[in-house]
């Protein structure tokens, strides 16, 4: 019996099979078949975003389009490192709005073939990725493990279950690559399995803001920046004037979620690269499951909702979520940056130490008190289409140039 055929009949059942160095493994395909204590166990660092309840969730919302494979590394039956995959399949006029420009900057003969390849098969998949991640939010969720582990290790091991996922997968078709996402540049071990066997490339950075100790209130943050900052941030909140902001319970969210939707598909169409779309209960089902962790406020002028925005308040840290407002009203209303303050506001009323601002707008992010931290991926083209456009995807996807900006006093900019 071939390896591929072994593993797929394993996936869901509690047999272990031999990984390398004495390490074994479990492989899942749903989040609920995993075993409570063990994941946890091995999810010393108790991440939320790879909490077991978690991915159940985010795994029944978008099951119809992605399919999931969770898996569980041993040492001497003691489960010591969890990871997840999010597999996509994505059709030809995906990438052909993507490489677009791309192409026509590439003059091979084997390109134009494959563009007009593009133009006639736009509804067939072309492309099967593997992400060993979470393509929801950005950071480091793509595996945890036990203290008793080292760092350096634990990427070793996550390198050997990212190929058994690889070649398990392709029983129900070829995979064209393998996307492992996000870290820390600085946090990578040197000598790390991926940096031998992947393509390393830089990514938008995270944006992170630490609430200054002794800061109790958004009127103290705003007013430890430099005359510069303080004014323009005066600005932004008058733009807001008459916008009216509400925390959403459940029910509410139920109500306001066609407008909700629609705003954070504003957002979504307007973003760099499409990797996937939340689904249209997403907002709901998060609320309904995390009560307390999971937030929405409401932004409504005369009662017409015009903006929203969500985030996880976590143990130490609020993660910003998915935003929504409306393009065209965010040009007199600075709907976008009174999010970003709102964000902060809460950070500072659930006196909580960090704020994850996640990546994009990198710049705007600063002015308000943000720091750049780099990320790297990982990537591994598998076949032929995806070593094609590994390249231009890859160019697609480096951080764009952004001057960095420093609104507080004893950093204010000198011109």
């Amino acid at each position: 019996m071939s390896f591929c055929n072994t593993i797929d009949r394993l996936i869901g059942t509690n047999r272990k099979r031999s990984l390398v160095d004495g390490y074994s493994f479990s492989i899942y395909a749903k989040a609920q078949s995993l075993p409570d204590e063990e994941w946890e166990e091995a999810n010393g660092q108790a991440n939320f975003f790879l909490s077991k309840k978690y991915l159940q969730t985010l795994e029944i919302l978008h099951e119809d389009f992605i399919s999931f494979r969770y898996i569980l590394v041993y040492k001497n039956e003691q489960p010591i490192l969890a990871t997840y995959f999010q597999i996509n399949d994505f059709t030809a006029d995906v990438f052909g709005e993507l490489l677009q420009e791309q192409l026509q900057e590439i003059q091979s003969r084997r390109a134009k073939i494959f563009e007009q390849y593009l133009d006639h098969n736009k509804s067939r998949v072309i492309m099967r990725l593997v992400t060993n991640g979470n393509n929801f939010v950005s950071g480091e969720h793509a595996f945890v493990f036990h203290k008793s582990l080292s760092r350096t290790k634990a990427f070793d091991l996550a390198e050997e279950v990212t190929d058994v996922i690889g070649k398990s997968v392709k029983l129900r078709g070829k995979i064209s690559a393998t996307l492992v996402k996000d870290f820390n540049e600085s946090q990578v071990p040197a000598a790390s399995a991926f940096k031998d066997k992947f393509i390393e490339f830089s990514v938008e950075p995270n944006m992170e803001i630490r609430i200054p100790e002794g800061i109790h209130s958004l009127t103290e943050y705003v007013g430890s920046f430099s005359k510069k900052y303080r004014n323009r941030a005066k600005n932004i909140f008058k733009a807001n004037t008459g916008i009216q902001k509400r925390e959403l319970d459940l029910a509410d969210i139920q109500k306001h979620n066609p407008v909700i939707y629609r705003l954070y598909e504003h957002v979504f169409e307007k973003a760099k690269f499409k990797l996937v779309k939340l689904s249209y209960d997403y907002f709901t089902e998060m609320k309904r499951r995390f009560e307390k962790e999971f937030i929405v406020h409401g932004y409504f002028r005369e009662n017409e909702l015009i903006a929203f925005g969500s985030a996880y308040v976590l143990e130490d840290t609020v993660e910003a979520h998915f935003i929504g407002f409306d393009y065209e009203l965010n040009k007199e209303l600075e709907s976008y940056q009174n999010l970003l303050y709102n964000f902060i506001e809460l950070t500072i009323e659930k006196k909580k130490k960090i704020l994850q601002l996640g990546r994009t707008a990198s710049e705007i992010k600063s002015t308000v008190g943000a720091k750049a931290e780099p990320l790297v991926c990982y990537i591994h083209p598998q076949n032929t289409v995806s070593k094609l456009i590994l390249k231009p995807f890859i160019s697609f996807l480096q951080p764009s140039e952004w001057v960095p900006r420093n609104p507080f006093k004893e950093e204010a900019e000198t011109t």
